[in-house]
This record gives structure tokens, sequence and C-alpha cells, in this order.
């Protein structure tokens, strides 16, 4: 039984999972075809899956962890 072929462009295998031929399905789960598996981050190249606000753990810690830390030592100074 048959369940077609696969859904990535000028590919003629038979379908193994989710749409794609074991060569694509791979790929996917990997994260290396044009729709993802998870949403990615948004900063520039990075494929990583996003942990918080579009952004994997790596960027959002280099983006929002210095402020935090900053706000942190103002208000244990000003006690």
């Amino acid at each position: 039984m048959s369940k077609g072929t696969c859904k990535a462009p000028s590919c003629d295998k038979e379908v193994q999972a989710k749409g794609y031929c074991s060569r694509h399905y791979s790929k996917w789960r990997k994260g290396n075809m044009p729709k993802p598996r998870y949403k990615t981050c948004n900063a520039e190249n990075c494929r990583k899956p996003q942990e918080r606000r579009s952004l994997c753990s790596e960027h959002y810690a280099k983006e929002y962890g210095k402020k935090t830390e900053t706000v942190a030592a103002a208000s244990t100074a000003a006690s």
C-alpha cells in the first residue's frame, strides 16, 4: 500500500513519515528543510529551537540577561 510521493520539490520517492521520504524526513527532523520541525530562533543564522521571546536560550541570555542583572543590582543597592 503506497502512501504517496514525497512532498519535497522534485522528489518522487515513496513517503515514510510526515509526507517526506526517508531522506527528506531525516533532514526535516534535523531542522534542515525550508519548513523546520520547530520554530527557530529569530537571531540571524541561528537554527536552534525557540525558548523565550522568539529566541533560543543562548541569544535570550545575551539579550536579556544583562538587563535583568542590572535591575537586580540596582534594587539591592537601593535597599
